[in-house]
């Protein structure tokens, strides 16, 4: 699954862990992304959201259950 939020954008970020020491070493932060069941155009999809989209509120949940 690849690590970028279809709203915002966020991906992976790369940079030095550096010790007390002073020593360097390469390290990545990976944003929290989720699975995202919504609406879009009448139609459902999942999308991949970072949790500050999720929490903004911006989409809503799609929640399951066929509709008779």
């Amino acid at each position: 699954m690849s690590r970028v939020c279809d709203i915002c954008g966020k991906h992976t970020v790369t940079g030095n862990k550096v010790s007390h020491a002073n020593n360097k070493t390469r390290r990545v932060w990976k944003p929290n992304i989720k699975k995202f069941k919504t609406e879009i155009d009448g139609r459902t999809g999942t999308l991949k959201l970072c949790t500050r989209c999720i929490k903004s509120g911006f989409l809503t949940r799609k929640v399951g259950g066929k509709k008779s």
